[in-house]
């Protein structure tokens, strides 16, 4: 008798350990019945299922990352580049996921790197080289995003991030680039020098123009200021000579005969009694 109550609380366990099923913070899960989906929604904890009949299936629902191979896109002006990407993902809609890739991560994954590359071939043939390398990796991150998540979300798969971790040149490409970006820059520094250059002559023909102007204003005060001194010097002198005349007439002949007799090799021919002489042959 004892035996077989044990019989039967061991079979009233087994009956009841199938009868249940855990569902963890980190699970998505997935309830048949007879092959068929019955529920897909629960929460995390202890939830019931008949044996036999229903069966369930665990899906990870935490954060995944697919790290897509390396692939070639051509660019707007038709040049490869080699773009090396990866994306976060986790599962959004368990019954989705299970009906398109039969719950596995691997064809997900492979479904998936499908859809990125298709996304990234259409963004970069938008885009130049130039454009690749200067612009914000967040403005192609977040364009992808926008046009992969809706293909996603019918494999039941929810983006929660799509990063470009390098974009490669091919060595072909590298050298053209290269050379172009060199003449790129080689017109840039010839169009600064060339403004340089104009700006210079601008300058330098302002400072002429000033230089001009200010010796021209320089040279009429000085004529202006000569032009005073020289009839204030006259005023003067009229002014003196009037006060006597005849010493000035003697001062005046003093610097004629300074002029005429005290350079050597001057020869001059005159009458003894001309006026040039006269204060020499009269004494007051």
């Amino acid at each position: 008798m004892g035996n077989k109550i044990l019989v039967a609380v061991g079979a009233l366990a087994v009956v009841l350990s199938m009868s249940v099923f855990t569902v963890g913070e980190t699970e998505r899960v997935i309830k048949f019945q007879l092959g068929e989906i019955v529920g897909t929604d629960f929460q995390p904890g202890m939830h019931l299922k008949i044996p036999f009949i229903n069966n369930v299936k665990k899906f990870d629902a935490r954060i995944l990352t697919m790290d897509a191979t390396p692939e070639r896109f051509l660019t707007a002006e038709k040049k490869n580049v080699i773009v090396d990407s990866f994306v976060k993902w986790r599962i959004g809609d368990v019954k989705t996921f299970y009906t398109t890739v039969g719950g596995d991560v691997g064809q997900a994954n492979i479904r998936l790197d499908q859809i990125i590359k298709d996304a990234a071939r259409s963004e970069f043939s938008k885009r130049e080289i130039r454009q690749l390398v200067s612009t914000d990796r967040s403005a192609i991150r977040d364009s992808l995003i926008t046009n992969v998540s809706p293909h996603a979300s019918r494999l039941g798969i929810n983006i929660v991030d799509v990063q470009v971790k390098r974009i490669d040149l091919p060595n072909e490409v590298s050298t053209s680039v290269y050379q172009r970006m060199e003449a790129e820059r080689a017109r840039v520094a010839r169009e600064f020098r060339s403004q340089g250059s104009e700006a210079a002559e601008r300058i330098r023909a302002d400072a002429d123009k000033q230089r001009e102007i200010i010796l021209a204003n320089a040279y009429r005060d000085s004529e202006v200021l000569r032009g005073e001194g020289d009839a204030r010097a006259a005023d003067i002198f009229a002014k003196a000579y009037g006060e006597d005349s005849d010493f000035f007439a003697f001062y005046r002949s003093l610097i004629a005969y300074k002029e005429a007799l005290g350079k050597s090799g001057n020869i001059m021919v005159l009458e003894p009694n001309s006026d040039f002489f006269k204060f020499f042959k009269s004494q007051k």
